[in-house]
């Protein structure tokens, strides 16, 4: 498929603007990405020389268990993110769940769920950009994918700038799990990690559903503050 579309379809590269053939991302600028490559918490994917947990971590542990970022969330990647998300350039989903799929798996997982949104934010921008990611990467993955298993039932102001405890009173009950996940290991996928507090609620949802391991994949982290 991706021959055909590069003899049929060629588009620029969304990174340096050259015709390149059916990729959104030229070979030369993937390579030039912000991947991940040292050391990170294992929890929260923020960097850690010594890998293992991070302080934050272990004195406040969130309820989900690990974390694996693709990339840092910055110039050009956050380009690319914000180009599928608010420009609909749906091919990034699928070269970002490549990318994800070839550093990030084989996991022990049984179902593949992506970060719902509020049905009036669904509305508002006509598609999910995790579920974008998540439909691809669950095909190469050979998983399950749950759409509807977990709902967004109250929709949250921004979180910018709100405190630990804040940001906790202004997303509880935000998710409701309708899926039967007793037992099973869950990734949750999303397009950026910021401070983690949605995902950190989606995976209290989906723990006391009877989730047994919840992991979120995301194409990128948000380095911490200074």
């Amino acid at each position: 498929m991706r021959a055909v579309l590069d003899a049929v379809l060629p588009q620029r590269c969304c990174v340096c603007g050259l015709e390149q053939g059916g990729a959104p991302v030229c070979p030369e600028c993937a390579v030039d990405l912000p991947h991940v490559r040292n050391a990170r918490c294992r929890v929260c994917a923020q960097p850690l020389p010594a890998g293992g947990v991070c302080g934050q971590c272990l004195k406040r542990p969130p309820a989900f268990d690990a974390s694996q970022a693709l990339f840092d969330y910055r110039f050009p990647l956050d380009g690319l993110v914000q180009a599928l998300k608010y420009r609909q350039r749906f091919s990034l989903a699928g070269f970002f769940a490549e990318e994800m799929m070839a550093a990030m798996f084989p996991r022990e997982l049984d179902l593949i769920l992506p970060m719902p949104l509020h049905p009036a934010r669904l509305a508002e921008r006509g598609f999910n950009q995790a579920v974008e990611i998540a439909r691809p990467l669950a095909r190469l993955a050979g998983l399950p994918l749950v759409l509807r298993g977990v709902a967004r039932v109250r929709a949250t102001p921004k979180l910018e700038g709100l405190s630990r405890q804040e940001r906790r009173a202004a997303l509880r009950g935000a998710f409701v799990c309708r899926s039967d996940v007793n037992g099973m290991r869950v990734a949750v996928v999303d397009d950026v990690m910021t401070s983690g507090a949605s995902l950190d609620e989606l995976a209290r949802c989906l723990k006391r559903s009877g989730a047994a391991w919840v992991e979120n994949l995301v194409v990128a982290r948000t380095p911490p503050p200074g």
